[in-house]
């Protein structure tokens, strides 16, 4: 529900805060007084393009906010919650900045977003009925989801939805499939050319590292044979060996530890001195021994090397890479076998998912058929009571070439308010103020499903006389046992049947104009009244007959 709507700057507004309430707000006041232009104010935190010809003169920017109380909407809170925002104490608020130069910025509770995201949150909120660029019921898919709604099948379209994307799916993989298979077809020699090729040099992983070791190893045989067979004589074979040498000094430390035993750890430094040099002379031994010079081996492994700094070069630049394009062609020449198996299993797949999109298209059509008809006959029967005596309201179904995400056809809305004129688009048809009772008969019937909290009517009341005026009143308050409405008027009929009436007046101020708003009750109430009615307001025949005019309508309600 909006709580209050603060405007500052805009047009001839300086700065204004309007408070409505719940059930139905009335705004009334002299022509050109700015009615209008609050309304104009409101469609901004709905994402309207912002223009920078409504900044006040002599502002530097025009600002407008809504305070909103969002407590218990689920899809406003997922929205926020979507975007890291939160309503703070149920209250969510909207605000819309115009630069004079140009520029426009949007917050929500205080945090800057997108024109866009405010526009969604602002349309979920409030629902604006007046000028044609603000019509929501012109749009194809409002009209569709009013029928849905009426005919609670809200929840079948979504699960029609929901079943078409899976057919999407299925057979967007279908076609992927195919294409790859004919991308591969196309590429099938080349790819068993690589596979082949990669496949023969049989490589397996880190073998490089090997064969560079391997190979370091037979290029220097002799020279490692020399190294290590010297390291074996001097440390252990040769008669003078470090480990000859280091035994006769253990012998010599034996004798001095015997004197002074306090320097028995030296003993255990000395034998482990010994011992790891005659390891280390053994190993080299060993290791001498397995040396061999073998030139025919270092030409394979040399041959090796080269094969696998070819295939790196063509499929590089790592052994992993070659390796792995490998793989991957013979993966897709696989697929050329294999992907008959896999296409019949993708036909399966798309078969059921297209029978069962048939199968909730049909059920939502048959549906809607039956909603249509009588969502037709309920408005049909209300628009007399709104000035439309000769009005006709009708729901056409048209048959789309194919199913849909929104079903086997698309909904539009006709309507024919003259006599002899068969029903057609209402765009083509309504201005802003007969689109503005069309919906308020919808309104009336759907008032109970719609989710949108706050309804805007402006214009409602143009072309009308008194007696209609009285029926759409009556057809408001009804909207408003559901919701809060707030509705733009110049008939004291509709205004009388207001829970919360509002004035709007242009004064004076430092020598510009500028608008207030005042909550109008008690005797200020019936004199707004009398001059709705088109008499004197300070004479006290006019004012009777504003007092009769709300008697009339405590007494009928």
């Amino acid at each position: 529900m909006l709580i209050e709507l603060r405007i500052q700057n805009y047009a001839v507004i300086d700065r204004l805060a309007v408070r409505l309430e719940p059930g139905l707000n009335v705004l009334t006041g002299e022509t050109g007084a700015g009615k209008s232009i609050i309304v104009g104010a409101l469609s901004l935190l709905m994402g309207e393009r912002a223009s920078a010809e409504y900044v006040r003169t002599g502002a530097d920017r025009a600002i407008v906010e809504g305070v909103f109380d969002v407590a218990g909407r689920a899809d406003v809170l997922a929205v926020l919650e979507s975007q890291g925002l939160e309503a703070e104490d149920g209250l969510l608020i909207l605000r819309r900045e115009v630069a004079a130069e140009g520029r426009n910025r949007a917050w929500v509770n205080g945090s800057a977003v997108t024109a866009s995201l405010l526009g969604e949150l602002g349309g979920r909120l409030i629902d604006l009925h007046g000028q044609h660029e603000h019509q929501t019921l012109l749009r194809a898919d409002e009209q569709r989801a009013i029928l849905d709604a009426y005919a609670g099948a809200t929840e079948l379209a979504s699960e029609l939805r929901d079943a078409h994307a899976r057919l999407v799916k299925a057979r967007q993989a279908l076609e992927d499939l195919d294409r790859r298979r004919r991308e591969i077809e196309q590429r099938a020699d080349f790819l068993r050319f690589q596979a082949e090729e990669i496949e023969r040099a049989n490589l397996k992983p880190g073998e490089e590292e090997q064969l560079e070791e391997e190979g370091n190893r037979l290029e220097h045989a002799e020279d490692l044979a020399r190294l290590s067979g010297r390291l074996h004589e001097a440390l252990y074979a040769a008669e003078d060996s470090v480990t000859s040498t280091l035994g006769e000094l253990r012998r010599v430390l034996e004798q001095l530890v015997r004197i002074d035993p306090s320097q028995q750890e030296a003993v255990e430094l000395l034998e482990a001195a010994y011992y790891n040099a005659e390891e280390l002379g053994r190993r080299m031994g060993e290791y001498a021994a397995q040396i061999e010079h073998d030139p025919v081996r270092l030409d394979e492994i040399r041959r090796r090397q080269d094969l696998i700094f070819r295939l790196k070069t063509k499929y590089g630049p790592t052994l992993a890479d070659v390796i792995e394009t490998g793989r991957r062609a013979r993966e897709e020449l696989d697929l050329i076998d294999s992907g008959g198996l896999e296409r019949r299993e993708l036909e399966k797949a798309e078969a059921a998912a297209r029978e069962e999109v048939e199968s909730l298209a049909a059920r939502l059509s048959a549906v809607r058929r039956e909603a249509a008809t009588r969502l037709a006959a309920e408005v049909g029967a209300i628009l007399p009571e709104l000035g439309f005596s000769d009005g006709r309201f009708a729901v056409a179904l048209n048959p789309l070439p194919e199913i849909s995400a929104e079903g086997a056809e698309s909904v539009e809305f006709r309507v024919s308010l003259n006599v002899g004129f068969e029903p057609r688009p209402l765009a083509r048809v309504a201005s802003g103020g007969e689109l503005s009772r069309i919906m308020l008969a919808l309104k009336t019937i759907l008032a109970r499903l719609d989710r949108v909290p706050s309804l805007v009517f402006d214009e409602i009341d143009t072309g009308i006389g008194g007696r209609i005026g009285h029926k759409i009143g009556e057809k408001l308050r009804q909207v408003a046992e559901h919701h809060q409405v707030f509705v733009i008027t110049h008939l004291a009929q509709i205004a009388c049947r207001a829970d919360h009436h509002l004035r709007v007046e242009k004064t004076e101020r430092d020598g510009m104009t500028a608008t207030s708003v005042t909550v109008l009750e008690g005797e200020e109430r019936v004199r707004e009244l009398a001059r709705m009615l088109g008499g004197d307001p300070e004479s006290e025949k006019s004012l009777d007959h504003a007092r009769e005019l709300l008697g009339l309508t405590a007494r009928v309600e």
